[in-house]
């Protein structure tokens, strides 16, 4: 008996002792502020349950750096403002070791200012250029750029030999960015804009701006540079004219929410896409495919819904710090950015990235895939 007693005792000690352990063990906090409701929660939900899911399984298998994750989160409701005062409080009150987020354009020049002061880590999953350009000390972002997205379409434009386009796009940040990228670039690949219209993230019904554009003599091409549901709307709505014209659309519409929203309306339709939303369609030889495949599979596993573009890039971004705490060996804000910042050849959903001084983004022209809807499933456009 006593000596049964003693094995007890010694049993609850060393439980003690781990309990004690992992109470001394921190947490590495992870900030997030993400549009999970609102006009953009079509990129918010999937990027919120992307970074659940790997902060989970990087606890499950012993956290980082011996430390367990915690992901401190808020939801700004696709509000610019609301970003700004979550930011604020995960900088203050929660004190977080690094934030990923910013879902929309808005929400992430709201956060910049406060980063910098603070010299806190942040990766933005917005698609503007202004987030990386200039180049901020505490600012990056593994996701491309409207830039980048405006040139891939008019390569492909000019590919088919289309020179006359309409462009239409929303007013909200990325489309306004969109929009004057897309006005900047246009020339050097001989592409003029004969029509150029734009519609309110809210709207529900685009057929006026559509009109305009079918009534303009010469359009060859309409490029749609938006988010959320609207470009599913733009889509129905040039069916509904029945304007016969090629449909081309930024990088906000990857994700099989589109097809849906879009309906029938949407075969035939190109958008742009990292490797991801064809996961299933790369060869082997493709040096994205085991990373793509295995998230396609976690996602689906854990949330029972298909991936989008979105959650991969809160993927990329999410791992691109893990990868340079392990580095740096320690979550010390100046060495994890420093870190962040001398990235190289990681391959992620959205491409290879390779960060340097004077590019807090990595990706080039082609991380980008040109993609078509065919019955009814994204296909890489021929």
């Amino acid at each position: 008996m006593r000596g049964m007693l003693r094995k007890t005792v010694g049993g609850i000690a060393f439980a003690a002792s781990i309990m004690n352990s992992a109470i001394a063990a921190e947490p590495i906090k992870v900030g997030s502020v993400l549009s999970v409701t609102g006009p953009a929660a079509f990129l918010g939900d999937p990027e919120l349950k992307t970074l659940q899911m790997y902060v989970d399984d990087l606890n499950k298998k012993g956290g980082l750096l011996g430390r367990p994750l915690e992901l401190v989160h808020y939801d700004d409701g696709s509000d610019a403002n609301k970003a700004n005062a979550f930011a604020k409080r995960l900088i203050e009150d929660d004190k977080v070791d690094f934030i990923v987020g910013g879902t929309t354009t808005g929400s992430t020049m709201s956060i910049v200012p406060l980063v910098e002061k603070a010299g806190v880590p942040f990766m933005s999953l917005a698609g503007a250029v202004v987030v990386v350009e200039p180049v901020k000390k505490w600012v990056f972002k593994a996701s491309t750029t409207d830039r980048i997205a405006a040139e891939r379409v008019l390569t492909d434009m000019k590919k088919r030999g289309m020179t006359k386009i309409a462009l239409l796009s929303d007013t909200a940040g990325f489309g306004q960015s969109g929009k004057a990228q897309t006005e900047s670039v246009g020339g050097k690949y001989g592409i003029t804009l004969v029509a150029n219209e734009t519609y309110g993230p809210k709207d529900t019904d685009m057929t006026p701006q559509l009109t305009k554009i079918r009534n303009t003599p010469g359009v060859e091409a309409i490029f749609v540079f938006g988010f959320g549901q609207g470009p599913a709307i733009v889509t129905k709505n040039i069916r509904q004219l029945g304007i016969d014209l090629p449909v081309y659309h930024a990088h906000g519409v990857g994700s099989e929410e589109f097809i849906k929203l879009a309906g029938a309306a949407a075969e035939g339709v190109r958008a742009l896409a990292p490797a991801l939303m064809i996961s299933d369609k790369l060869p082997g030889s493709d040096p994205q495919k085991p990373i793509v495949t295995n998230y396609v599979k976690a996602f689906e596993d854990r949330w029972k819904d298909h991936v989008s573009m979105f959650g991969g890039q809160a993927h990329d971004n999410f791992f691109i710090v893990v990868d340079a705490i392990k580095r740096a060996g320690s979550v010390d804000k100046a060495k994890v950015r420093d870190q962040i910042e001398a990235t190289k050849k990681y391959i992620g959903t959205g491409g290879e990235v390779n960060m340097t001084p004077t590019d807090h983004m990595g990706l080039d022209l082609w991380s980008l895939r040109m993609l078509e809807v065919k019955n009814g499933t994204w296909v890489e456009a021929q």
